[in-house]
């Protein structure tokens, strides 16, 4: 899929630490429990480290207890974009910024979760920053 924003890997490269370009353009993980956002209770927009792209909003976050930030719906549908991930001989579906194409984390669904749409998206806390609301 075309992004609106895309760069060469250099450019990631320059602009994200060593830690973000392995998330955000890598499809890396950050460690469990140790996310910036992991238990951050302030409300305001979680848009995407690399492009700003407004994602989540807190009042779609919640407690699933699986170490990363978890949200139940995007701040607008086409926000993300989903893929199918087939890494790690398991079968997930991936969750990238729509406007970059930079990996957020996976989005599962149909496992009890208590929220509206029965989803969680675990994304990981150095794919996002948060602006709080004023």
């Amino acid at each position: 899929m075309p992004y609106d924003i895309d760069k060469p890997d250099e450019e990631w490269r320059a602009e994200l630490s060593p830690a973000e370009y392995a998330v955000l353009r890598k499809a890396g993980t950050e460690p469990a429990f140790v996310g910036e956002y992991t238990d951050t209770k302030t409300t305001g927009v979680y848009s995407c480290r690399a492009c700003d792209a407004e994602l989540f909003r807190s009042d779609t976050k919640f407690e699933s207890h699986c170490g990363w930030p978890s949200f139940y719906d995007p701040k607008d549908s086409d926000a993300v974009e989903l893929i199918q991930d087939r890494t790690h001989g398991m079968v997930r579906t991936e969750v990238r910024c729509a406007r970059c194409g930079s990996h957020l984390g996976h989005v599962f669904e149909g496992e009890g979760y208590p929220t509206p749409t029965d989803q969680r998206y675990c994304i990981n806390s150095i794919s996002l920053r948060l602006t709080p609301d004023a």
